[in-house]
């Protein structure tokens, strides 16, 4: 089992930056791919970025690309995503997951594990 813990969502004004974390506890997800998805009230969960269990291979979705980052530590149980440039947009629910193979997933049925999500609002 792999419990799945985000952090740093909140309120940033448009054009500001946001840091998020997710840690990933219980059986080891270093071999694993994870990803970043994102949900807007009113709208399916979507996909924003990938990385391998590496970290060398990304994948970004093209409404973020440019602006996200995503890494992950070296131990593997430790996933950022920096945020730039945000926009009203970006606002939605983050999750964080993990995905049971070494190859980068797109959507979510690609996933295993989820995280409880993280809230962030760019405000106009």
């Amino acid at each position: 089992q792999v419990v799945l813990t985000e952090s740093g969502g909140g309120l940033v004004q448009a054009g500001g930056s946001q840091r998020l974390s997710c840690v990933a506890s219980g059986r080891s997800v270093s071999r694993f791919a994870m990803g970043w998805f994102r949900q807007a009230p009113g709208k399916e969960r979507e996909f924003v970025t990938t990385i391998s269990w590496s970290g060398t291979d990304t994948h970004y979705a093209d409404s973020v690309k440019g602006r996200f980052t995503v890494s992950r530590d070296s131990g593997g149980s430790t996933v950022w995503l920096q945020m730039n440039d945000l926009k009203p947009e970006d606002t939605a629910v983050y999750y964080c997951a993990v995905r049971h193979g070494y190859d980068l997933g797109y959507a979510a049925d690609d996933y295993d594990y989820w995280g409880q999500g993280t809230q962030v609002t760019v405000s106009s």
